[in-house]
């Protein structure tokens, strides 16, 4: 093995080790705030590419969690919002820890997959680039990945919380 192999596998390891502390830190955090809601609900750790991951999950049903998904989403990323600072507050480095609540995410990245599957139709049949609705960012992460995996190109533009895909030719 290289002295340079060795690196980066070293690097690869201490990112690791990075990641799953983010994910310790933000579970603590938010079993913290399950008890303080007084909402039941098992958390789940994981690393995912170049973040952490961490997901609340219920036996009890969604019901519970719907709560701290709110509408649209917007109490989830509130939430995922305070854990990263929570995560930022403890190791003093930004954190792209990825919070789920309930599958939602899941869900929504599944339908924004889909999504993505028929602009994309929709602008090879035309040839015309096509606007998606104001998206958060994760949103439109997801569509991003759905049109670059399909060969087309797409930007976001506007301002948040207006910001929006356009899809274009290839």
């Amino acid at each position: 093995m290289t002295e340079g192999t060795t690196s980066a596998a070293a690097e690869g390891a201490d990112s690791l080790t990075r990641l799953e502390l983010e994910g310790e830190i933000a579970a603590d955090y938010l079993e913290g705030l399950l008890d303080i809601a007084d909402l039941d609900g098992d958390i789940d750790m994981d690393v995912e590419g170049d973040r952490a991951s961490v997901s609340i999950v219920s036996d009890t049903g969604s019901r519970d969690l719907q709560k701290l998904v709110g509408r649209d989403g917007e109490v989830l990323e509130a939430l995922q919002e305070l854990t990263r600072l929570a995560v930022h507050r403890e190791t003093g480095e930004r954190s792209r820890l990825m919070l789920d609540i309930g599958g939602y995410r899941a869900r929504k990245r599944a339908e924004l997959a889909e999504l993505g599957a028929k602009v994309v139709a929709e602008v090879k049949s035309t040839g015309q680039p096509a606007k998606l609705k104001p998206m958060t960012p994760f949103e439109r992460k997801v569509v991003h990945d759905a049109v670059k995996a399909a060969g087309l190109r797409s930007e976001s533009e506007g301002e948040e919380p207006q910001r929006f895909v356009v899809v274009f030719p290839a």
